[in-house]
């Protein structure tokens, strides 16, 4: 993507952010009693909680077309992902699974917000299935604040593309690339005009990744968009489709904040 890039969802109306902090997991077709019990949520901002505390949201942010997500165990799949947007622009939507705080929406005993010089690491594990037939990006999604924000847009966003598919490509412009959890990673850094930007790019798809957080948190330090007094809020991972994207799932998910 070009820099005119613009990620809307991180500064949605209010009323739309006042209705996921409502608990807009009215949509879920839970079973009676479990809380955290499989199901569906095709509203725009629909959420549920795993049984791993993480939550999974449909977060269906620039799209009119219908959406749905079904949370399985702690991961996800995209069911319906109807329409498709200009791959010159924002992509349509970031279905994803996540610990920590995303517009009051915080993840059950969650301890993010979290300074990051009082973490020591932040393992997390992912695995992914993908499909054809769509263009997207699969991706972690980590945010940073110099304050210990549980709402609103944060001044500084990681994202870790594993996959991505069609002609995409991150905010701004490839600067170098980067070793960390035992990869080579294509480096872009822009701002979208909301927040800062720093994206690592697998070179090739990985289905899966086992990693520190904090090693990609050091990255963004060293790139000199945030600094160990900053705060870490959430830590997502999902997909950004442009066009379709039923099929998609995170298979598996886990990150703890030690």
């Amino acid at each position: 993507m070009n820099a005119t890039r613009r990620r809307t969802y991180r500064a949605r109306p209010l009323l739309a952010a006042l209705v996921l902090a409502a608990g807009s997991v009215s949509g879920m077709a839970a079973t009676a009693g479990t809380a955290s019990a499989d199901g569906q949520t095709c509203e725009q901002f629909g959420s549920a909680t795993t049984p791993g505390g993480y939550i999974v949201q449909n977060n269906a942010w620039g799209t009119s077309s219908p959406q749905c997500v079904n949370q399985v165990g702690d991961g996800f799949e995209l069911t319906t992902a109807d329409g498709s947007v200009s791959t010159g622009g924002a992509p349509k939507s970031y279905p994803s699974i996540y610990v920590g705080c995303h517009y009051t929406n915080c993840s059950p005993g969650t301890n993010l917000p979290k300074q990051v010089s009082a973490i020591g690491s932040v393992p997390s594990q992912i695995e992914y299935k993908y499909t054809g037939g769509a263009v997207y990006d699969a991706a972690f999604d980590i945010w940073l604040d110099p304050a210990p924000k549980t709402d609103g847009v944060n001044q500084t966003e990681i994202m870790i593309w594993l996959n991505k598919v069609g002609p995409i490509q991150p905010i701004g412009s490839k600067t170098g690339t980067a070793s960390i959890a035992g990869q080579t990673w294509d480096v872009w850094k822009g701002n979208n005009g909301g927040n800062d930007v720093v994206s690592y790019v697998a070179p090739s798809a990985l289905t899966g990744l086992s990693f520190d957080v904090k090693d990609f948190v050091n990255g963004a330090i060293s790139e000199g968009l945030a600094t160990p007094d900053w705060y870490l809020t959430s830590v997502q991972a999902g997909f950004e489709p442009w066009e379709n994207g039923a099929g998609l799932a995170v298979t598996k998910f886990s990150a703890s904040v030690n």
